[in-house]
């Protein structure tokens, strides 16, 4: 008996459904980068990092290197902040 395809909307997730599962970080870069007019692979290309990464920090991937994202927001000009719960902070 052949197997059932899954349709394109049971098998795809909406860019409702991404953008709740995602960091805030994530969904900056995806929106800087569609703001500047490049796919994922033209990112990977112009920054150097490998487009597999692109996607998958976009999508929400919880185990992405750090180090990488902090080289993904220096490409697109940003900078990561991290401010301890009694307000100090350190970039």
């Amino acid at each position: 008996m052949p197997k059932e395809k899954k349709s394109a909307t049971n098998s795809r997730r909406t860019k409702k459904q991404i953008k709740s599962e995602v960091s805030p970080i994530a969904l900056f870069v995806r929106n800087r980068r569609e703001e500047l007019g490049y796919t994922q692979e033209d990112m990977a290309f112009r920054s150097g990092l490998n487009a597999r990464f692109i996607k998958e920090f976009e999508l929400g991937k919880k185990t992405v290197r750090l180090d990488k994202v902090t080289e993904l927001l220096n490409f697109l000009g940003a900078t990561l902040e991290v401010k301890s719960k009694n307000g100090d902070t350190n970039s």
